[in-house]
């Protein structure tokens, strides 16, 4: 009688385990947060896109589906729709960023939309966010810096919580059968 209980709670944990490093063989829709910081701005965004989208080139690409950008400070919110190249534009890519990390990174180019008679423009390529004008050539850009983070998928965290629930609850059972037979 001690083996069932004990063979339920590892099965339950390698499952649990498993869902966790799980690949899917389908496309996903992929979730990413952003943040840029430069000398003058910072912010925070985020974007998903179709991973069965990405081009089956040298250096693969794949349109986002949806992008949120909105710097501190500023109600203004920008999307993939304010991209100068849309539809074609924002892109995501892989790419190996200065860290040495592999990831995947935005092509979004926008202007100023809270100032629009402003020419200052915003590009973010991999980890580069730059800030330029477009009618002063001559003006410095303002560089700084992006970073990403996946958003994790909420089907394998419910699957492991749900697993680490059941093994909790068995465990409080095989502890609780041993207390009456003392």
């Amino acid at each position: 009688m001690k083996l069932v209980p004990r063979l339920v709670l590892a099965a339950t944990l390698t499952l649990g385990l498993a869902t966790v490093n799980a690949k899917y063989a389908s496309a996903a829709i992929i979730n990413y947060a952003f943040t840029v910081d430069s000398p003058v701005t910072k912010g925070n965004g985020f974007f998903s896109f179709d991973d069965s989208t990405f081009s089956n080139e040298n250096n693969p690409v794949a349109t986002i589906n949806s992008l949120s950008l909105k710097f501190d400070g500023d109600s203004t919110i920008y999307t993939e729709k304010d991209d100068t190249k849309y539809p074609e534009f924002p892109l995501v890519f892989p790419t190996t960023l200065l860290t040495g990390q592999t990831s995947l990174a935005l092509d979004y180019l926008f202007n100023d939309k809270s100032n629009p008679s402003s020419s200052i423009s915003y590009e973010i390529i991999g980890d580069d966010f730059t800030i330029f004008s477009r009618t002063s050539p001559d003006a410095e850009p303002i560089l700084g810096r992006v970073s990403y983070t996946q958003i994790p998928e909420p089907t394998p965290l419910i699957g492991t919580l749900f697993a680490c629930s059941l093994g909790w609850m068995m465990k409080k059972k095989v502890t609780s059968m041993k207390k009456v037979r003392f």
